[in-house]
This record gives structure tokens, C-alpha cells and sequence, in this order.
């Protein structure tokens, strides 16, 4: 086979997956599918829950060890679809389809990849993992399939960046904000209005820069982004809450900002959550060289995904533009696909990543 024969396999697999609904937390078919796939191939592959992956047969654990991810959940699709987004539809070279960007050709793709490379002499071993529950970070997604699999050195995600290197992508961390007052009746004046008592806190927010400036990413971001107060017109307010959207770049950690934060306010400070952290890899990584050598340009991404919850290497690259995710009438091009398995071909292919070729 040529890679024209695995594109035209990369996209039929691609059409049963539009044909198949996989939101996040519901991706059981799509699943299926892939699992079904794999096996069809010949690949012994194992799942856990809606994640689906394949060792190579040749793996050695004294060799490094690279994972190739992609995601099999999708959004909802929104109201402004104008034909049916689980109906894969091909116009001239675009194949319509919900998740047909993102990331059902990066996720097909580096199948395909996977499938090419395991006949060939490599210096590393690969994983293929189809993860589950992306789009909303879940429990039951990546974070719970990692400790199964081998030891990884390094990732490549197959998110849309038009095959172009994501080197350093931007982390997330929600914050609840609490200023208290005390409650009063509004025509006495009583009270302590917590709405005034959480002004010079907002007024910071606003204001504060993050000293750490990324060279792909820029600076950490905070946005406060709701805030809830009061029950009635005639009431002194004894509690204002507010919601902070923090975007961390790469060179904090969530907790580091999240103490920043906490030392600088009076208010109440609470995370949701630390484990989506921004990621980043060093430009002397093989796989980044190799990514300059080919005549790429790396760039830093704002949109989360997966590299948030893996603590090694990964490098975000993947057929279609981002721009398209979550919109309607999403598409991929089905030259995208094809050039795409060609470009990551060329990438792994002598690839050295301090192993020993068998």
C-alpha cells in the first residue's frame, strides 16, 4: 500500500465516525468503531471505558517511547447547522460531518501513521490512543488511561493546527472569588455591602500583569467573567461571588498563580481545579527540530487540550484549522487528511529520539 490507499482508509473510518454521535461522556459507538478498526487491521489492541489503544508489536522498554493521541468526542452541535452534522457528506474535496475537524483527522490520520511506522525500523516505541471525554477534560478520559500505558517520553496530539507545531499551548485554571459583608437594611445605610467590599479586589484583577511573559504564548491572563450579588433591592448584599478565568502560560504553574492571586486579594480565594496546566516543549526536542527541518513554524496555541493532563513532552499537530471546531457545518478537507499522513510520515521516519533501531 501507498499513502493514498491509508488516506482512502483514514477516511472512510473518518465517515463512520461522523455517522456515530460521540459526545463527550456518551462515546460508546465511536469507540466501537475504533476498536473494530483496529482490530480489523490486525492490531491487538485494549480499552478502558470509551478509550481505545495499540503498543507496537515491536516495543522494547529500553527504548523511548512516543504516543500518538487524538480524541474521539465531539461538542453538541449547535443550532446554526444547516444539514445533518451526523450525516458525513463529501462536496469536492471537503467531507462535512460533526468532529470531522476536530479532531476526526488528526485522530484517523495518525492511525494511518501508526499502521505505516510499525513496518518500519525505529529507534523508539509508538502507542496509538484513541481518548475519550477531551472537550470537557473528564475523569474517565486520558488522566484515567495514562497509568496503563507504558512509560511515554513524548506525545504528538492531533488537534487541528494545520500542520503547523504547537510547541506551548495555554493551561486553565477557574477561581470563586468571595467577599463578604454584612447585611443591612438599604434606607438605614446598616450593613457592610459586600459588593464595595469586593471593588478593590475587581480593581486588581483588572489591573495586575503576570511578570513571566511567554515567547509563544504571551502573558498569563485573568478575566473575571461573572460575578452574583444581592437578593433584593432593599438589602444590604452580606456576600459578592465572583468566577476568574485564568489562561496560565508556560512558564507558571497553576498553583504558582493561584498563590499570586490568594496574596494579593482580601477576598476569598478557591480553585476548581489545578490539573489543566499549560504545557510546553523545549525547541532542542528531536521532534521540534524536526518539525523546523521540514520547513514548519512553531507558534503557541490558546485552546486546551489533552497535553494539559500528560506530565511529559508533546507537541500539538494535526490536519484542519482550529478555527473551524465547534462551528457548524464543520469540515475537513480531504487533502488535509492525505497531506497530513505524508507530513508525519517524513516527521517519525529516521526520527532519533535516543533509542537504539531494531
Amino acid at each position: 500500500m501507498d499513502n493514498r490507499d491509508y488516506a482512502g482508509d483514514a477516511v472512510a473510518l473518518l465517515k463512520k465516525l461522523i455517522s456515530v454521535p460521540s459526545v463527550s461522556r456518551s462515546e460508546e459507538k465511536a469507540a466501537d468503531v475504533m476498536e473494530s478498526a483496529l482490530k480489523e487491521w490486525g492490531m491487538t489492541c485494549r480499552r478502558a471505558g470509551n478509550n481505545v489503544w495499540v503498543t507496537d508489536s515491536n516495543y522494547d522498554e529500553r527504548r523511548p517511547t512516543l504516543l500518538l493521541n487524538a480524541h474521539i468526542d465531539t461538542v453538541r452541535p449547535v443550532d446554526s447547522w444547516t444539514r445533518d452534522p451526523y450525516e458525513p457528506q463529501v462536496e469536492g474535496d471537503r467531507l462535512y460531518g460533526l468532529g470531522s475537524n476536530d479532531c476526526g483527522g488528526g485522530l484517523v490520520a495518525l492511525l494511518q501513521v501508526f499502521r505505516i511506522m510499525s513496518g518500519r525500523r525505529r529507534s523508539y516505541n509508538m502507542v496509538y490512543l484513541a481518548s475519550a471525554e477531551e472537550e470537557v477534560s473528564g475523569a474517565s478520559g486520558i488522566s484515567m488511561v495514562l497509568p496503563q500505558l507504558p512509560h511515554i517520553d513524548v506525545a504528538i496530539v492531533g488537534e487541528p493546527t494545520r500542520m503547523q507545531p504547537a510547541v506551548a499551548e495555554k493551561g486553565l485554571m477557574v477561581l470563586d472569588v468571595t467577599a463578604r459583608g454584612k447585611s443591612g437594611h438599604a434606607a438605614r445605610g446598616e450593613g457592610v455591602n459586600a459588593i464595595y467590599e469586593a471593588l478593590e479586589d475587581l480593581c486588581w484583577m483588572r489591573s495586575y500583569k503576570f511578570d513571566k511573559v511567554s515567547r509563544f504564548l504571551g502573558p498569563t491572563q485573568m478575566n473575571v467573567t461573572v460575578i452574583n450579588a444581592g437578593t433584593q433591592h432593599n438589602v444590604v448584599p452580606d456576600r459578592c461571588t465572583m468566577v476568574v478565568d485564568v489562561r496560565t502560560n508556560e512558564l507558571y504553574t497553576n498553583e504558582e498563580v493561584y498563590d499570586i492571586v490568594r496574596s494579593h486579594l482580601k477576598s476569598e480565594v478557591k480553585a476548581h481545579s489545578f490539573r489543566l496546566h499549560s504545557s510546553g516543549i523545549s525547541d532542542d526536542h528531536p521532534l521540534v527540530r524536526r518539525c523546523v527541518e521540514l520547513g514548519m513554524t512553531p507558534f503557541g496555541s490558546p485552546t486546551l487540550s489533552d497535553q494539559a493532563l500528560m506530565p511529559f513532552d508533546s507537541l500539538k499537530i494535526g490536519p484542519g484549522d482550529s478555527a473551524r471546531s465547534h462551528s457548524a457545518d464543520e469540515y475537513i478537507c480531504l487533502s488535509e487528511i492525505a497531506d497530513a499522513i505524508d507530513v508525519y510520515v517524513r516527521m517519525l521516519d529516521g526520527l532519533d529520539l535516543g533509542g537504539q533501531t531494531v
